[in-house]
């Protein structure tokens, strides 16, 4: 879609910004929502149109990776369990909010994941296999960033917001020398997550004023789970988080982050704003983390259950489902056919994680700098020792 045919946006009365002449989302709310829990498709004054763009395929393909990632998530949670992974962050709940964004994104677009986004990484071909030597502890990251422009994961709350921002800046700069040139490279963007607990974090406020400033190709996707471990979204906000881009003055947009129609729709049209040089753009994706934050925390101290079955009531899967089957759209093989798609993949993923061979430990003291160094080559030299004298123990014992 070029320039011209994009709406410029402007503020409702909820604060919202959305394009130009057109009301959209629950006047009570701001969210944008097509996709209901009872799995029938509403309208909206803007984004229908994005989701009339969708293929039947497209939507299978919605359903069957939202249950991909949810397979894998159950395997690798067990494979945690059996003292296989150091930690895994569960992302139940959250599916609709990760592959509906990350399938409006293009090959040509970057991603800066945080630590939850398996099902980004699902959409972007990564190995999911490599997500899990992360968290193994045998591996800086997993994966190489440059081969599906899906950078590695960041432990440091909210840091990789300013890397974003940064690598938007970047790409805007080759995008005027690429339209000085007169390339036909396709223009790229930035899609930036974080949870709600990360929006407390200054380095989102900083982030922020940088992309607003230098009107920066960046999407900023906030996945509100309504928990930041044992805090809830209330207590961190007195406001819905969207609204805060009215304060830097781009766009925000609430979108039912279990509505995978929606995120798409959303996603693709803030996607476009941003390769279009109109500036980042603000997505709150209004989703709920049905586990806990990870399987070191403990969900029950601090939450009822009533909360989390009304959240189950609105799961992402069940309601595309109900949805294809009432359109005539999948039937029962296709659905058992992907129930046998998740169980391959979690097959596969855990004969992966339990081939895994740790890395020798000599070899990390010569990963720390680019240059031999006297202090790590004692303390390499100290480590050594300390190995020996386990051998003598163990000779001791023969």
């Amino acid at each position: 879609m070029g320039s011209t045919q994009l709406p410029t946006p402007r503020i409702n009365g909820t604060g919202q910004h959305i394009p130009e002449g057109m009301e959209s989302g629950d006047p009570a709310t701001g969210m944008v929502q097509l996709l209901g829990p009872d799995g029938t498709l509403g309208t909206d004054p803007v984004f229908s149109d994005y989701a009339k763009r969708l293929e039947p395929e497209q939507l299978r393909g919605f359903y069957a990776d939202m249950a991909k990632i949810r397979r894998f998530d159950q395997e690798a949670t067990a494979l945690q369990r059996q003292g296989e992974l150091a930690l895994w962050v569960p992302l139940t709940g959250q599916e609709a909010a990760q592959i509906g964004s990350g399938r409006a994104s293009q090959p040509q677009d970057y991603i800066f994941p945080t630590y939850r986004e398996h099902g980004v990484a699902l959409t972007r071909n990564v190995d999911l296999s490599e997500l899990l030597k992360l968290f193994r502890g045998i591996s800086n990251g997993g994966w190489d960033p440059k081969e599906n422009n899906f950078h590695l994961y960041t432990l440091v709350l909210a840091a990789q917001t300013l890397h974003s921002v940064g690598y938007a800046m970047g790409i805007q700069r080759d995008q005027k020398l690429a339209d000085s040139a007169e390339s036909n490279e396709p223009k790229a963007a930035v899609i930036s997550y974080f949870g709600d607990g990360a929006s407390s974090e200054g380095d989102v406020h900083e982030s922020m004023v940088f992309a607003a400033s230098y009107n920066a190709p960046v999407v900023f996707f906030c996945q509100n789970n309504h928990w930041a471990i044992s805090v809830p979204t209330e207590v961190q906000t007195k406001i819905p988080l969207f609204n805060r881009a009215k304060g830097y003055g781009f766009p925000g947009i609430r979108v039912d982050g279990n509505d995978v129609i929606a995120v798409h729709a959303v996603t693709e049209w803030a996607l476009e704003h941003a390769r279009e040089g109109r500036g980042p753009v603000l997505i709150e994706a209004h989703t709920y983390r049905v586990g806990a934050h990870t399987t070191a925390d403990d969900p029950t101290k601090y939450r009822l259950s009533a909360e989390e079955n009304e959240w189950r009531s609105k799961d992402p899967l069940d309601r595309l489902e109900k949805y294809l089957r009432a359109e005539g759209l999948a039937d029962d093989a296709f659905f058992e056919q992907v129930k046998q798609d998740g169980d391959e993949l979690a097959a596969y993923v855990r004969s992966t994680a339990l081939a895994l061979q740790a890395p020798d430990i000599h070899d990390a003291f010569a990963g720390v700098y680019a240059e031999a160094h006297p202090l790590v080559a004692e303390e390499q030299a100290w480590f050594r020792e300390y190995e020996s004298g386990f051998e003598s123990e163990e000779e001791a014992g023969h």
